[in-house]
């Protein structure tokens, strides 16, 4: 019988994005513009859907291949459209998070891997985060949400499945790429959880509380 992983290429195209994460479980729209990038999307179409997203390290150049962190997540392509203008309007799906083993010498435009999934087989079946979390996430994030001027449906929030909850906060929230690859290779969701209640807690404390306190 095939198991969840059997459908996982080992090797795809990976775009390189900066501040932008892709969980498994999660749905991230794309805007897909660039020529490469096009290209990619068109190839991936044609054969197994799949593309990594990892982002580029901080400081580095933004040339077209700048060097990237070693960890990714794969996503498959769950909805696709086509503009008037040419653009790709797409939506990845993640699977599985990934090492890169290597960076294949290829003659596309867009850069390809030879991913390494086994250190990350438990996206696959993952565990449920601990229930009490969702308290803790849900009392810093009124914090959070009102120093960076967010609007929330927080009967929506509330009745929210935890893990779908982990998932969406730290996928749109407005980290740095530093944490966001934090977040990204958090052992589990329990890890990740404790991480974004940890960050909202640090971004939700006001500066002059800190500015104070630095001052004793």
């Amino acid at each position: 019988m095939a198991g969840p992983g059997d459908s996982l290429p080992p090797r795809f195209p990976i775009f390189p994005l900066h501040g932008c994460l892709l969980l498994p479980g999660g749905n991230l729209p794309l805007n897909i513009f660039e020529p490469r990038y096009l290209a990619m999307v068109r190839d991936a179409m044609q054969t197994d859907r799949v593309i990594g997203m990892v982002q580029p390290r901080e400081g580095g150049s933004r040339e077209a291949a700048p060097a990237v962190f070693r960890t990714g997540c794969a996503g498959r392509i769950s909805n696709f459209a086509e503009t008037d203008d040419g653009r790709y309007l797409i939506t990845l799906t993640g699977l599985c998070r990934f090492d890169i083993a290597e960076e294949l010498p290829t003659t596309t435009p867009y850069r390809q891997v030879r991913a390494d999934f086994d250190p990350w087989r438990a996206d696959l079946q993952p565990v449920p985060p601990p229930a009490e979390l969702k308290g803790e996430l849900l009392g810093v994030l009124r914090g959070y949400f009102r120093k960076h001027g967010i609007e929330a449906e927080w009967r929506t929030l509330e009745g929210a499945p935890l893990a779908a909850l982990i998932t969406s906060l730290a996928m749109i929230c407005p980290f740095g790429a530093a944490e966001k690859q934090a977040l990204l290779e958090a052992r589990d969701m329990a890890q990740q959880g404790r991480l974004l209640v940890a960050l909202m807690r640090m971004e939700a404390v006001p500066v002059t509380t800190v500015e104070s306190a630095s001052k004793h």
